[in-house]
């Protein structure tokens, strides 16, 4: 992914064994950030190298992939892995240009010194992953019928973990809700706190925005069947696995962006000068066939206000 020597993805900690996920993985590399690249005049593998790095399920390779990456060198360091992948890639370096994929405030988070000018390496997006938090909330409790109690599902591996459960608090205690969080980062945890879930009695789950419960989209939707427990995810992809309901930014639209802005680099732009983005639209998706399972009857209004819906 550069013109002068090479590019270089490092991608979030998901697994990537197909035969652990059934559902179809949305990647960097599948054509979206190439495509937007290609339009800068750059084709992976006639005048420009692609190097991508995977960490398969272990936050903790991610600082030696990234230092890996620097170290080749590399023109543009892609980091669509989120929050975590984006730590580390700014850890390995200082000059090359990072291109992040953020759900939080880039600013707040260390990563930029401004949003309309970035000022050192790095640019990107950010898709309001935990901004969109407490909308989440609203829609569980909007669908959810005398829901009072939420559970709420984080990674302590993630740097929003640090944060994003205050917010969350603030935020249910605007609607009138009360939350119950619970941590998991292995498979056997996310299983053991799903029944924990349940053996509390609780009406809804939120799962907090992740790169590894991305991975895991298929575990957490048969779970939530497993408990009849309604619960809203982040990202469309949870939904066409069979979540019941997300809401979040388009992730395929995400990559295009990111590819756009490795394009520009490559031309010679330059991160410092190039605003922070974020995606025009975030939809609202229901999975109708998962809603009957769980014996919910969605209301007419709440479809009405769906992007999508899975029939």
């Amino acid at each position: 992914m550069a013109a002068r020597g090479a590019g270089a993805a490092i991608g979030d900690a998901g697994n990537r064994n197909p035969q652990q996920r059934s559902s179809r993985a949305v990647r960097p590399d599948d054509g979206r950030v190439r495509s937007r690249i290609e339009r800068a005049g750059y084709v992976v593998g006639r005048n420009v190298k692609a190097e991508l790095r995977w960490a398969d399920g272990r936050y903790e390779k991610l600082p030696e992939l990234a230092a890996d990456l620097a170290r080749l060198p590399v023109d543009v360091l892609a980091s669509p892995g989120g929050d975590v992948a984006t730590v580390a890639s700014m850890a390995a370096t200082k000059t090359i240009p990072v291109v992040f994929m953020v759900g939080r405030d880039p600013v707040k988070a260390g990563f930029v010194a401004n949003l309309n000018r970035p000022g050192g390496n790095a640019t990107g997006l950010n898709i309001l992953t935990s901004a969109l938090a407490a909308k989440r909330l609203e829609l569980l409790r909007d669908l959810v019928p005398d829901v009072n109690l939420i559970g709420v599902l984080f990674n302590p591996n993630n740097p929003n973990a640090a944060t994003d459960p205050q917010d969350l608090r603030d935020a249910a205690a605007t609607l009138g809700l009360q939350l119950f969080f619970l941590q998991a980062s292995t498979p056997d945890e996310i299983s053991t706190a799903f029944s924990s879930f349940a053996a509390q009695r609780l009406k809804a789950v939120l799962v907090n925005t992740d790169p590894y419960y991305f991975s895991r989209r298929d575990q957490l939707a048969e779970l939530a069947a497993r408990y009849s427990l309604p619960t809203i995810y982040s990202l469309r992809e949870h939904v066409t696995a069979g979540g019941l309901i997300s809401y979040g930014a388009n992730l395929i639209d995400a990559y295009r962006l990111l590819g756009g802005f490795a394009g520009r680099i490559l031309r010679g732009g330059k991160p410092a000068e190039m605003p922070v983005e974020q995606p025009t639209k975030y939809e609202l998706m229901i999975n109708l066939k998962t809603a009957k399972a769980l014996g919910l009857e969605v209301p007419p209004t709440f479809l009405a206000r769906a992007d999508e819906v899975i029939e």
